[in-house]
């Protein structure tokens, strides 16, 4: 996945002047032997700089962590640290990158150093956390944020999903192909907040598109493209009479990107697939979504802009394929006594099914299979509806989430964990029996209470720990899932 960034943390260590600076100089070089025993090396850049109390010292530190090409940065409390110098370096780390910056700070390792070598790092981030504020610096702190050298290389390591995110998001633009689907309100994308965040958006007409796709008809490229999906979908290539035309669709969007991503490392789109693409394209894009989808560069649909930022966030948190999916139907009573209750510890109301035309890549899905996109089919002719992608999701964990903006100018997010289930749907598209504890109340008092629309973003494992520190990184006012009373929710 070569759109998603590789992060180099930085680690500068800070001291007190009136504290030893080898005790910082020291927990620093055992905090970075801590991480690479645990996790390995590459990711952790050891600055040799140790900042005592000197503006100029952080100036110094500021450029070494640059030219070692690091693109987050770590300050590191060895002991009560310079409130001032620590701060103003990650004031300035920020102006001048964009980059993230966290803090975190040395425990006391046993009771021989409190009689003398005791660094008081407990206390010294408060002092930080309260310079943060007075500079507007924007810095990730970890839920507990001061450890021994293990526990903070565990910190360390958790920021780095945050970190790709971060940095993927500062340096994202999301291409779309649109208007929106008529009567399609909830892909509605207020794009003031996508500048505020750092992401460039550039928008387009289908015409625009459908241009460029008449250009590729012929192209050299399309018979290996062709081989390439007919070895991925094998027994499951149910229409191999339209590979060709999907195949010169998605050299059309690689294309696109290549001479549209300007100044930009990443890419996302928000693409249309719907009323008119049938028709003109010939055929529905779905397939061509997924496979992009997999490679790391999401293709929302239905000219979803957020929906689109949303995947990008969740690939680059979990560094795998996601997808968007409808939080589409209830399951039914019957499907549920038959196949559930009794086997899980779910309630009806903690289930709903996951859907949508054929976006999520094969690997996610059981047994997938190219057919043609049902819904369509009942008003246009079945062969204008081929390139949809079939199956049942994998059972195994999830997380369902997403980031949006307000026509108000707010941005808020949610974020839930749970599981697909193995369980038949008995039903098409890419589809899944999804469980969240307690989603009856998180979809009345976060979803609808919120106004989300009705796409979700859905990463492949639990990772709500870090998509949450992204969201309220990003400034979003962020939901969950919870068994305690919602403040909208009725007491009685």
């Amino acid at each position: 996945m070569n759109n998603i960034p590789k992060i180099k943390l930085g680690v500068v260590a800070v001291s007190r002047d009136c504290f030893p600076e080898s005790l910082s100089v020291n927990r620093r070089k055992a905090l970075i032997a801590a991480y690479e025993k645990k996790y390995g090396t590459g990711d952790l850049y050891e600055c040799p700089i140790c900042i005592v109390e000197s503006e100029m010292q952080a100036m110094q530190a500021l450029e070494d962590v640059k030219k070692a090409g690091c693109n987050a940065l770590c300050v590191y409390l060895g002991n009560f640290g310079p409130e001032i110098s620590e701060t103003m370096l990650a004031q300035k780390w920020q102006e001048e990158t964009g980059c993230p910056v966290m803090f975190c700070a040395a425990a006391e390792e046993n009771i021989g150093v409190l009689s003398s070598d005791r660094g008081d790092a407990f206390c010294g981030m408060l002092n930080a956390s309260y310079n943060l504020k007075l500079r507007n610096v924007k810095a990730y702190i970890p839920e507990y944020p001061v450890g021994d050298a293990e526990d903070c290389a565990d910190l360390l390591h958790d920021f780095l999903p945050v970190a790709r995110a971060l940095v993927g998001v500062k340096n994202l633009k999301i291409i779309s192909f649109g208007p929106r689907p008529m009567n399609f309100m909830a892909c509605n994308a207020p794009i003031k907040q996508l500048f505020d965040l750092g992401v460039e958006i550039e928008e387009n007409s289908e015409l625009d598109l459908y241009e460029a796709f008449l250009k590729h008809e012929g192209d050299g490229r399309i018979a290996g493209v062709v081989a390439d999906m007919e070895k991925e979908l094998g027994k499951g290539n149910k229409k191999p009479e339209i590979l060709a035309k999907l195949a010169q669709y998605e050299l059309t969007l690689l294309d696109w990107i290549e001479a549209h991503r300007g100044s930009r490392k990443y890419v996302a789109v928000a693409g249309k697939c719907w009323p008119a693409f049938q028709t003109m394209f010939g055929f529905v894009p779905c397939y061509v979504n997924s496979r992009l989808t997999g490679r790391g560069i999401p293709v929302s649909c239905e000219v979803d802009i957020y929906g689109a930022l949303s995947e990008y966030i969740g690939a680059c948190v979990s560094e795998e394929s996601v997808t968007l999916l409808d939080i589409n139907n209830t399951v039914p009573k019957e499907l549920f006594e038959q196949d559930i209750a009794g086997k899980y510890s779910y309630r009806l109301t903690d289930t709903f099914m996951g859907f949508h035309c054929g976006n999520t890549c094969s690997a996610r899905l059981c047994n997938p299979e190219m057919k043609y996109q049902k819904i369509m089919a009942r008003s246009l002719p079945v062969e204008v509806t081929n390139g949809t992608l079939e199956g049942d999701l994998k059972a195994g964990d999830i997380t369902f989430y997403r980031l949006q903006g307000g026509a108000d100018g707010s941005l808020r997010a949610y974020v839930a964990q749970g599981e697909v289930l193995p369980v038949a749907t008995r039903s098409f598209g890419s589809i899944g029996v999804f469980a969240i504890p307690e989603m009856g109340r998180f979809y009345r008092h976060v979803l609808i209470e919120n106004g989300f629309p009705h796409h979700g973003a859905v990463a492949f494992g639990h990772y709500g720990k870090a998509l949450f520190e992204v969201f309220k990184y990003l400034g979003a006012k962020v939901g969950y899932n919870r068994k305690e009373i919602y403040p909208t929710e009725n007491p009685f």
